[in-house]
């Protein structure tokens, strides 16, 4: 499984974040100077799966790419944090497309063969606007 570099502005955010967490988040990324986990997000409408803090983070830090592992619902599984609620990937379709988001910690996702690593240094990902979705030079096969 392969990671390639987005534009930010590319994805689609369909949960809320914890900003105490964005903030600790920030400072890490900042300290080690590199991006060490892809944002997950679906393959077609680019809605983030996992991954939303650190978008949030990209967002801040004026990114201009970040590393994305691009998957379908045919290989994820979707469920909810919150005991009793059920969400489908219908409904992460619908909020996304509606221009809401859910609560922060509503949707799960587990993903079937784990998801890669990466070490993207940030200078890189301050450079120009990735065009396509083209595998990442950093890119390893996992």
């Amino acid at each position: 499984m392969e990671f390639c570099l987005l534009s930010p502005a590319r994805l689609i955010p369909t949960e809320e974040v914890n900003l105490d967490s964005v903030d600790a988040l920030q400072t890490q990324i900042l300290q080690e100077g590199s991006w060490t986990a892809p944002i997950t997000a679906e393959k077609d409408a680019l809605f983030v799966m996992d991954g939303h803090h650190r978008l949030t983070v990209a967002h801040r830090l004026g990114l201009k790419a970040v590393p994305v592992v691009l998957l379908d619902y045919e290989t994820v599984h979707v469920e909810s944090w919150r005991a009793g609620e059920r969400v489908t990937p219908a409904d992460i379709f619908d909020m996304a497309r509606s221009g809401r988001k859910f609560p922060y910690k509503t949707t799960r996702h587990i993903f079937q063969n784990g998801l890669p690593t990466c070490d993207v240094p940030l200078g890189l990902l301050y450079g120009p606007v990735p065009t396509g979705r083209a595998p990442a030079l950093y890119a390893g096969a996992l």
